[in-house]
């Protein structure tokens, strides 16, 4: 009889676990039926260390005319075979972190041909007024920014583990994708590029679940399964990657001496250093340690 009571309540109490779970952890993500406001896209650590940059001596006008996905990469199935892996908005993405990081002044170029349309339409109007303000020049660039998203792998790391003691069950299985970005400066007056980096972004996924399979007693079978998911939005770890690329092309630039900062002080800054060091620690570490060992 206790043994029945004891059996009974551990079904209940699953029960009501499920439940619970079902009721409240998918619905209030950004994923739910319209559960939450939409809000500002959140900050990774590279967006936060843009705009923290040292100011420059100043600032460069820059074009984009566009940094496409270069992987040819489709999600795989069951998703649609035409829907791709990583976003085809990357332009877009690279203009802010641009801006954002106070080095640049980005002019429009991907969609030149609206731009030149609409002052097309402008001058028409002011023909046929007699005070009419001049239309100002279009900015011309000093630098070219290109690159693009040069690769995705899927299924860099994967793995799993899992127990079950006496009908109860818990495993669990990650996944690990990669994402690479490539971006280069070009002088728009000699055709010289300054200075190219590459960045690499991994991307998670991991998967928990919970499994319950046991008799409750005489041809009563208790069975419960309860997972969750969680996948790292590609888009956003396409974002961070660009905007880490950004500071290490600014990092690099004012290394080789293509562009300066406005207070040379401000290269012995924490955040300066730390990029400063990575690359060398990558680019060459037997030059680094070297220069470590002088100091």
């Amino acid at each position: 009889m206790i043994r029945s009571l004891c059996s009974r309540s551990l079904a209940g109490f699953l029960t009501c676990a499920l439940l619970a779970a079902c009721a409240g952890a998918p619905l209030d993500g950004p994923a739910g039926p319209g559960t939450r406001k939409a809000s500002l896209t959140p900050a990774s650590e590279s967006r936060r260390a843009l705009v923290r940059l040292p100011p420059p001596k100043g600032r460069i006008v820059a074009a984009v005319y566009g940094f496409r996905d270069l992987t040819g990469q489709y999600k795989p199935l069951p998703d649609s075979s035409f829907s791709t892996a990583v976003t085809q908005g990357a332009g877009s993405i690279l203009v802010k972190a641009l801006k954002d990081s106070g080095w640049f002044v980005p002019v429009e170029r991907e969609n030149l041909q609206d731009l030149l349309t609409e002052r097309r339409v402008i001058r028409a109007a002011d023909a046929t007024q007699a005070n009419a303000a001049q239309l100002a020049a279009l900015l011309p660039s000093s630098v070219l920014i290109e690159g693009g998203i040069v690769a995705y792998e899927s299924n860099v790391k994967t793995g799993g583990a899992g127990a079950r003691y006496l009908g109860i069950g818990l495993s669990g299985q990650y996944r690990t994708d990669q994402v690479t970005v490539v971006l280069r400066a070009v002088d728009v007056r000699s055709g010289r590029i300054l200075n190219s980096v590459s960045t690499t972004k991994a991307i998670y996924s991991y998967q928990v679940d919970l499994n319950v399979f046991r008799f409750v007693g005489y041809k009563e079978l208790l069975e419960v399964e309860v997972g969750y998911t969680r996948n790292e939005p590609a888009q956003l770890c396409v974002t961070d990657a660009i905007e880490a690329a950004v500071i290490h092309l600014i990092v690099q630039g004012v290394l080789d001496k293509s562009w300066a900062l406005e207070n040379p002080d401000d290269a012995d800054s924490s955040l300066f250093r730390a990029y400063a060091e990575e690359q060398k620690s990558i680019i060459a570490p037997e030059a680094f340690a070297s220069d470590k060992g002088k100091r």
